[in-house]
């Protein structure tokens, strides 16, 4: 019936996008570009820079609000990354309620 090969298809495709993701990067910013966060597609961080003028010893509260707003956009875009990677699979393979 061919259900076998389109399940090894399916779970090859996955993988695929897996290793994709996890190759992949996105950055999210904050106050300009001031702080930066770097993250994989898997939504994991991997850098954190900050520009000299942001490091206010009298406002670290200004700067922990920034570095959480360059995480909240970088996350963001590593989920619409995936949206975008794993929806391309599922709508191509056909499968009801996966499109």
């Amino acid at each position: 019936m061919g259900g076998g090969n389109a399940l090894a298809q399916a779970q090859e495709l996955l993988a695929k996008a897996q290793a994709e993701l996890a190759a992949a990067t996105v950055e999210g910013t904050a106050g300009g570009g001031a702080v930066r966060v770097t993250m994989s597609g898997e939504q994991k961080i991997l850098g954190i820079r900050l520009e000299p003028e942001v490091v206010d010893p009298d406002d670290v509260e200004l700067l922990q609000d920034l570095i959480m707003a360059a995480i909240a956009d970088a996350t963001q875009k590593a989920a619409e990354l995936q949206q975008k990677s794993f929806g391309a699979i599922t709508g191509g393979l056909g499968l009801p309620g996966l499109g």
